[in-house]
């Protein structure tokens, strides 16, 4: 099993959300839930389709973290 990085961005109508290793790899959403939901498909299909044209499926190299500012 791969986990890969999910990034969501607010926008003005709702969510958008795009997989860094899997460039193309987006999906957007009203609310974050659904976003999340929708990014679970479009993840699935994506691989489904790059496994159908045997494309190579990279493991995930993305990483993320946060820091702290004092304000």
């Amino acid at each position: 099993m791969s986990e890969y990085l999910v990034i969501y961005e607010k926008t003005a109508t709702g969510y958008s959300a795009y997989v860094p290793d899997l460039p193309g790899c987006i999906s957007t959403g009203p609310t974050l839930e659904d976003t999340r939901r929708n990014m679970q498909e479009a993840v699935e299909g994506h691989l489904s389709v790059m496994r159908e044209f045997g494309d190579p499926i990279l493991q995930p190299t993305t990483m993320a973290d946060r820091i702290q500012i004092p304000a």
